[in-house]
């Protein structure tokens, strides 16, 4: 049963987990279990979403429970009135505060400006060398994307040169296999962990959160964090 982070008469938002898409699609085309048609099963309704998580980013995901409301809130997003907050854990010492204007190109060859606010909130320094390093740095870090292009975050991590740990395809593949063997962590460690916009009916301030999962805990207290 999916977690429930909020919901009323028009709105429902849930905390999807690692690894569950959200809708049908062609590239997993064996998968049979999907968030839209799970949430809508749970809940015996129809149910409309608004945005999308990739499938190992766990976090806030929302839907409107009508056509009507589906369309105020896709707005929202689309006028970008909607502050999303995202947690991750990176390779590497991150720097304080840096906003990235870098343009990505998406998987219909279309490239589009995207801008992307980072904050550090603290480092770790494991005394295990790997690579051409006596020791190990990594980075727990606060992501605002300002605006929502496909795999943004992701991608301008690992422009950075931070890339998130356990993605792919835009990970460090010598960090994930390292994570793998080390701690059988085989996820993204990417947390959605707050959407903040206005209701549609009445326009009072949202403020929807979902607390981080049971791996990304682990994995922070394993890090130090």
């Amino acid at each position: 049963m999916l977690e429930i982070v909020y919901r009323d008469e028009e709105i429902v938002a849930i905390n999807k987990p690692n690894g569950l898409l959200v809708h049908r699609s062609p590239i997993a085309s064996r998968e049979t279990q999907f968030a839209v048609q799970t949430l809508r099963d749970q809940l015996g309704q129809d149910v409309f979403l608004i945005h999308r998580l990739d499938r190992k980013t766990s976090g806030v995901l929302l839907f409107a429970l009508n056509k009507e409301i589906a369309k105020l809130l896709t707005e929202q997003f689309v006028s970008r009135l909607v502050s999303k907050r995202y947690i991750a854990i990176v390779r590497g010492y991150f720097q304080e505060n840096v906003t990235v204007d870098y343009a990505l190109t998406n998987d219909r060859g279309k490239t589009q400006g995207a801008i992307t606010e980072f904050k550090l909130i603290k480092t770790t320094e494991l005394e295990i060398p790997l690579g051409m390093h006596n020791t190990s740095r990594y980075s727990l870090i606060e992501v605002m994307p300002l605006t929502g292009r496909q795999h943004q975050i992701r991608k301008h991590c690992s422009h950075l040169r931070h890339p998130i740990i356990g993605d792919r395809p835009y990970g460090c593949s010598k960090q994930n296999r390292f994570f793998k063997s080390e701690w059988n962590m085989i996820t993204s460690l990417l947390h959605a962990a707050e959407l903040r916009l206005k209701h549609p009916v009445d326009g009072r301030e949202l403020v929807l959160e979902a607390q981080l999962n049971s791996e990304f805990v682990r994995m922070q207290k394993v890090l130090g964090f």
